[in-house]
């Protein structure tokens, strides 16, 4: 299992250049159930990594465009009446899919992005009050638009609660950007279709091997050190909640994983901490107004918390 998933990362890396370590967060965070916000300029292939991911795992995968106009029912499907067979029909809707894509989701209202709500947390959809069950691997990636807030929708806490990590699509290095353009121009890229190098069986059976790597005493107190000391500290306004040490924990695991370990280390915590923790908690304001940074404050906070040996 573990020389098939070094094979996925080795083509995915291949086909994304410049992203490395989010590549890894982000099948981290697949390979723990859990889902990711995106958030990046245009331009920086948000769009691109997630559809390869799809492509190499050999699952399904569907874009919504999330805009004003968007409806629930446009997420989640609708029940029509079918007038030649006189009897109600379910359409299901494009949330019916192994990975899905809600593409600059906070230019929806508020109770469109609920949708996902049930979605993301239960695995399940409700149309017309039937309950239906969504697939066994199920991840949502949405992406948001940093720079652009006329006609946004910021997302509740509650919804940011429910994604395990939040990552910053940064621009490529010099180099790898050069080699991204010379590709393009000189029509090397390929685009024919990937092939898959998993599928959704040894991927489940990849998930419930990493539900066995061995998370100590020591370990597991030591995050929820962490998680507790952004109650505390006085440069946070709100800090984590419970569901953010499990993030923590379930992360750590996937990432020993692809480290090749079957225990979760210190250093796999802190590596996860910052992406499962930065759309976790709020500053406080005099803090904001000093011009730090959700990253700066975690670092700050990790580094102060006593690594257990």
């Amino acid at each position: 299992m573990k020389t098939e998933l070094t094979s996925f990362l080795e083509k995915y890396e291949e086909r994304i250049l410049g992203q490395n370590l989010n590549l890894r967060l982000l099948l981290s965070a697949i390979l723990s159930g859990g889902h990711v916000l995106l958030e990046g300029v245009p331009g920086t292939g948000k769009t691109q990594m997630v559809r390869t991911l799809a492509s190499l795992l050999g699952g399904s995968f569907n874009r919504i465009q999330f805009t004003p106009d968007l409806l629930p029912s446009d997420i989640t499907g609708s029940t029509i009446y079918n007038m030649k067979e006189s009897t109600f029909q379910t359409l299901k809707g494009p949330i019916f899919t192994n990975i899905l894509l809600a593409d600059e989701i906070n230019r929806t209202p508020a109770k469109t992005q609920a949708a996902l709500l049930e979605a993301m947390e239960e695995k399940q959809v409700t149309i017309q009050g039937e309950t239906y069950l969504l697939p066994d691997v199920f991840f949502v990636v949405a992406t948001q638009n940093p720079i652009e807030f006329e006609g946004t929708y910021p997302l509740p806490e509650a919804q940011q609660d429910r994604f395990l990590f939040k990552l910053y699509i940064d621009f490529p290095s010099f180099d790898e950007e050069k080699d991204v353009l010379k590709m393009v121009i000189e029509n090397t890229i390929v685009e024919s279709p990937l092939t898959a190098i998993l599928d959704m069986d040894t991927f489940i059976t990849i998930r419930k091997e990493i539900e066995k790597v061995t998370v100590s005493e020591t370990v597991l107190g030591y995050i929820l050190q962490i998680v507790r000391k952004t109650r505390e500290a006085e440069s946070i306004r709100f800090g984590a909640s419970t569901r953010a040490g499990i993030s923590i924990g379930k992360a750590a695991q996937a990432w020993a994983y692809l480290s090749g370990r079957d225990y979760v280390t210190p250093d796999d915590i802190k590596m996860v901490a910052k992406p499962a923790l930065r759309h976790r908690i709020q500053l406080s304001p005099h803090i904001e107004l000093e011009g730090a940074t959700v990253d700066q404050i975690i670092e700050e906070l990790v580094g102060s918390v006593p690594v257990p040996r």
